[in-house]
């Protein structure tokens, strides 16, 4: 047909680290996103506007998920810990560009999951699968200075730091600065 692209939908991805499984998120983990997303902590760095409230749990394990899924544009999974099978955080993926095989990725965990690198090992994880098993160049991740625990992942995860894009997110409805880091293919080598 003329005129029309085909979207090419986000491949499915399940990944196993020695202590996490990150897999897709589906219904039932509403109640842990729900968690994951009311803590103070995640909720300072989320970019969202100032009243944009709580993130519905539920609509981001299905619906929300699904259509940046069926956009091509990203997913979203949970981080699974391994020891008690308990959905401790959730990955998402956004602004893919197939083109270029680039995408973001961005990470929130619960507060009893941080401090022992479980983010890290499952951004390291997603960040290897999508290179090795899906044919992405190129993994970002932004970073808004001053959350300092968002940049020791990032650092820890294998990403290097290449930049400050001025005044190019918000969090919490501010405009903010956003540090940006980088996996790529060849930094498997």
């Amino acid at each position: 047909m003329i005129g029309q692209v085909a979207v090419r939908r986000f491949p499915a991805l399940t990944v196993s680290t020695p202590r996490t499984e990150v897999r897709r998120l589906v219904a039932a983990d509403a109640d842990a996103v729900d968690e994951v997303f009311a803590d103070r902590q995640t909720q300072r760095w989320l970019p969202l506007a100032e009243a944009a409230g709580q993130i519905d749990g539920r609509a981001w394990c299905t619906e929300l998920a699904r259509q940046r899924r069926d956009s091509g544009d990203g997913d979203h999974w949970a981080v699974v810990r391994r020891e008690d099978q308990r959905v401790v955080g959730c990955l998402w993926t956004r602004r893919t560009d197939w083109g270029a095989r680039l995408t973001e990725v961005s990470y929130a965990l619960a507060p009893q999951a941080r401090g022992y690198g479980l983010a890290a090992e499952a951004v390291d994880a997603v960040a290897i699968a999508l290179i090795l098993e899906h044919g992405f160049q190129r993994v970002e991740l932004r970073v808004a200075p001053g959350n300092v625990a968002s940049r020791r992942v990032a650092e820890k995860a294998g990403f290097s730091y290449e930049g400050l894009l001025r005044n190019a997110g918000f969090v919490r409805g501010a405009r903010v600065d956003l540090e940006l880091w980088s996996f790529v293919a060849a930094d498997l080598r």
